[in-house]
């Protein structure tokens, strides 16, 4: 193998290893974004179920009530 043929692989094989260091810098950077939305979903679902569960529990108070003024009617 010639000087020449060595150089070229070398070069080529430095341009794949940026390569993947890019795609390596581009998927670690989209993990991380991906796991901060995430938490913020889950933030957010939490408070959506206890806004449901305060909702339910209100209408289930108002429910009885209803029924009680009925069966005191």
């Amino acid at each position: 193998m010639t000087q020449s043929n060595q150089s070229l692989e070398l070069k080529d094989l430095e341009d794949k290893l940026d390569q993947l260091i890019e795609q390596y810098t581009h998927v670690k950077n989209e993990n991380s974004s991906l796991k901060t939305k995430q938490d913020s979903l889950v933030r957010e679902k939490a408070k959506l179920l206890e806004k449901t569960t305060l909702a339910r529990t209100r209408v289930e108070a108002m429910i009885t009530r209803l029924k009680a003024m009925e069966n005191g009617s």
